[in-house]
């Protein structure tokens, strides 16, 4: 039987444009903010949804989740870096096999020091928040520190491979060819996860390790190995959001990591600690306001997140699709 109440966060991403739309007034203007607000929010979706994964399995506030984002976009700088001849050329499949090479770079990477992170540093607070938010933070500044003395603490451009520059027109509005790319990448990204989440073993290992951790291990699954598999592929998904996020800002800086971190928070919260689904819903609701109030009230657009959040907090206190443990 269909829970018409936990069906209605669906409802907010569609109400939400069909409000904006007379707002804007041009059905052009509103297609292309609809388009540019949906892809900012799969991006942001694709940095958070790894922070979401590590939260819901194994209860880890991991505030240094920045560093991976950061780390991931200072690796796709190195990458689409040597192969210039790739990236300039006006040839799409180059230009995307550059991107991918960079993108699986980046993962590999924030991965294989997710996995030392994890090892490190993460191990010894399992358990306690406030150690954990100490730690973490301080690791990320440690990371950015490093990042610093690897890439330089400058500021680098990340220009978009050659291709991917410019605009669809579609009647009358215009669509960048890159944020077209992005709700590509954010819709497999979202649709893998709920894939192997729902309808793998591992995935139901996950979400048992989540309702009943002591559960699952008296069963003996090794529940510690998949809370450091979890930890890696939540950093690798870090690391595919720095690289399309540097793409995004069309540059990178070392601190990138850290100025994101409060707008990943946001949407987890908004989403429900730990909820894939509401993870998606929350970005995809951030992404539009952020791009509606920018043109609307451009100085709405400066806290429209924290607006949104506060609303959705009063309605649904734990979040549009809670977590039942928490």
């Amino acid at each position: 039987m269909i829970d018409r109440p936990a069906l209605i966060p669906l409802l907010l991403v569609p109400l939400l444009a069909l409000v904006a739309l007379p707002l804007v007034g041009s059905p052009s203007t509103w297609i292309t903010l609809t388009a540019a607000g949906l892809a900012m929010g799969m991006i942001i979706f694709i940095i958070a949804s790894g922070l979401t994964l590590i939260f819901g399995l194994m209860d880890v506030l991991n505030f240094g989740h920045g560093v991976f984002i950061a780390l991931g976009a200072f690796v796709a700088v190195s990458v689409l870096g040597a192969l210039p001849a790739w990236v300039t050329a006006d040839d799409l499949g180059l230009n995307l096999s550059a991107l991918a090479l960079a993108m699986i770079a980046a993962m590999l990477a924030a991965g294989a020091v997710g996995f030392v992170f994890e090892r490190v540093i993460v191990r010894r607070v399992y358990g306690q928040h406030l150690k954990q938010i100490l730690i973490t933070m301080g690791g990320m500044v440690v990371g950015e520190e490093l990042i610093k003395v690897i890439w330089g603490a400058q500021q680098i451009a990340l220009p978009l491979p050659a291709a991917l520059r410019g605009a669809l027109i579609v009647g009358d509005a215009a669509i960048e060819k890159y944020r077209v790319l992005a709700m590509v990448v954010g819709l497999v990204v979202f649709g893998v996860m709920m894939l192997v989440l729902n309808r793998t073993k591992l995935g139901l290992l996950i979400r048992a390790g989540v309702q009943d951790r002591e559960m699952v291990e008296s069963l003996g699954y090794r529940i510690r190995q998949l809370f450091v598999g979890v930890f890696v592929v939540g950093s690798a998904l870090a690391g595919l959001g720095g690289v399309m996020w540097g793409l995004y800002q069309q540059n990178v800086i070392p601190q990138m990591g850290a100025q994101v971190n409060v707008l990943i928070f946001i949407v987890i919260i908004i989403g429900g600690l730990g909820s894939t689904g509401g993870c998606f819903l929350g970005a995809l609701l951030v992404g539009l306001l952020a791009n509606y109030t920018g043109f609307l009230v451009p100085k709405v657009a400066l806290f429209s997140n924290i607006l949104l959040m506060g609303a959705i907090l009063l309605w649904r206190p734990r979040g549009l699709f809670p977590v039942t443990s928490r």
